[in-house]
């Protein structure tokens, strides 16, 4: 049995349960074994169900997984919900980034900053995707061995900022990159989550490298506007410029612009350096799913670069990323606090609090997925098999505040891995023992390490 308060009569609510001295101990057992609160979790999903209430000293968050609730949490019910935590270091270092607002604020950042993310405006920066990844592969040497989560991380920083920004990373990627990794730590768990107000000394100077940085682009763009005689556009407006552009002739102040930027710059370029590592290591623990993918990108490409008429010829790869997605969500837990008191299906959730919705054990769930943990990209071929419900598999959110670079993401995942497929050879390392750490997005650590060979 686990651990509740008596439920009321029917048609009334519960308190959420919680673990009891065997499943706590079974929980710590997995924590220990896998080296992540991942691990724990899981054992309160198998043991407690899809809502529970996970008490670790003062840090008491009700977690809900499953589609129902996300349906819920994300969709029908999302307006009791809020995003922003003045508690929490997001908010305190993206300041008024669109991830860390509610209401109107973030409606109108994401009004004016979906256009530069839509589908077309993606699709024209194929060409910079390929030429920035090229600049990082032109670096390796056949038959060295490569970190991947530092290799993929150095690819997504230069195609992010160079496509979304419009600026050349490559002069400043050595020199900013301590304190960008910094910053990561910075919004990762920590002593924090125990003690809000513990003192974080030590991050001042790198916030500021990286804001001096951000206000330059800014001010540069300002003045090329200027030179140029280029009008401001309408909050909102279509347009086919990049997003620092769009932000630039907006109505926006430096600062607002600053918040946006810095906000795509952390989690854009994370999330898709967890992805890449990702679904290398797991093509590197299966070889013939290496080979498979491999074999269709040749065909697909037949000797020439990826570009636009490509980024529907390699359906095998998809469903690996699709796959991998599944597996490993970089993004792997959503943080809310509930507005008001909240009814989640038998459960009480009471106002004020913190609400964690598990993505990683929605996309592991045994009620919907057949062999959760194992890696088996067909499941997303649904020829003649049948699709999971919908909301069972979420890797970039749901409802109207859904991943705002989704679309941007999956280009990007088509041009990045065929590109990497097509000219190396990978052989992930024998004794590389890889577990999923819970920083600020869900990595692979200590890395992927990799032998590679240029292909000829």
């Amino acid at each position: 049995m686990n651990q509740q308060d008596p439920c009321p009569q029917s048609g009334e609510t519960c308190p959420l349960p919680q673990a009891d001295s065997r499943t706590g101990l079974r929980a710590l057992q997995a924590l220990w074994e896998i080296r992540s609160p991942l691990g724990a979790l899981a054992v309160m999903q198998k043991e407690v169900g899809n809502a529970f209430q996970l008490k670790l000293g003062s840090f008491a968050p009700a977690v809900f997984a499953g589609p129902d609730y996300n349906r819920q949490f994300y969709v029908t019910g999302r307006e009791q919900l809020k995003w922003r935590s003045p508690r929490d270091p997001v908010t305190r270092l993206l300041r008024q980034g669109v991830l860390v607002v509610d209401g109107e604020l973030h409606d109108s950042l994401r009004a004016q900053m979906d256009p530069s993310l839509h589908r077309a405006a993606v699709l024209q920066h194929v060409n910079a995707m390929r030429t920035y990844t090229d600049v990082i592969l032109a670096e390796w040497e056949s038959g060295q061995t490569y970190n991947m989560l530092d290799e993929m991380r150095r690819i997504a920083l230069l195609i992010l900022i160079g496509t979304l920004f419009g600026v050349n990373f490559r002069p400043d990627l050595n020199r900013l990159w301590a304190p960008i990794l910094r910053l990561l730590t910075y919004i990762g768990p920590g002593s924090w989550i125990m003690w809000p107000a513990a003192p974080r000394p030590g991050y001042a100077g790198d916030i500021a490298q990286v804001d001096e940085y951000l206000y330059r682009i800014i001010r540069d763009r300002r003045q090329e506007l200027k030179n140029e005689g280029t009008e401001a556009i309408a909050p909102g407006a279509t347009t086919s410029h990049d997003l620092l552009t769009t932000l630039v002739q907006s109505e926006l102040d430096d600062g607002l612009i600053r918040d946006q930027l810095l906000t795509m710059l952390i989690a854009g370029h994370d999330t898709s350096t967890a992805l890449f590592a990702w679904t290398l290591y797991l093509l590197g623990s299966h070889p013939e799913a290496m080979a498979r993918a491999q074999l269709e990108v040749d065909a697909a490409l037949q000797g020439r670069s990826p570009g636009l008429e490509h980024q529907n010829e390699t359906p095998y790869l998809d469903r690996v990323v699709k796959e991998a997605l599944r597996l490993y969500p970089p993004i792997h837990v959503g943080n809310r606090w509930a507005e008001e008191s909240i009814t989640a299906g038998d459960y009480h959730v009471p106002a004020g609090k913190r609400v964690m919705l598990s993505i990683y054990l929605s996309h592991r769930d045994p009620a919907v997925w057949t062999d959760p943990d194992a890696f088996r990209p067909e499941r997303f071929d649904y020829r003649g098999q049948e699709r999971p419900p919908a909301l069972a598999y979420i890797p970039f959110g749901a409802g109207p505040r859904n991943c705002i670079g989704a679309i941007y993401a999956t280009i990007e995942a088509r041009v990045v891995l065929a590109r990497l497929l097509q000219q190396f050879q990978f052989e992930l390392l024998p004794d590389n023992e890889v577990h999923p750490h819970m920083g600020a997005t869900l990595e692979p650590k200590p890395g992927v390490f990799m032998r590679v060979w240029k292909r000829t």
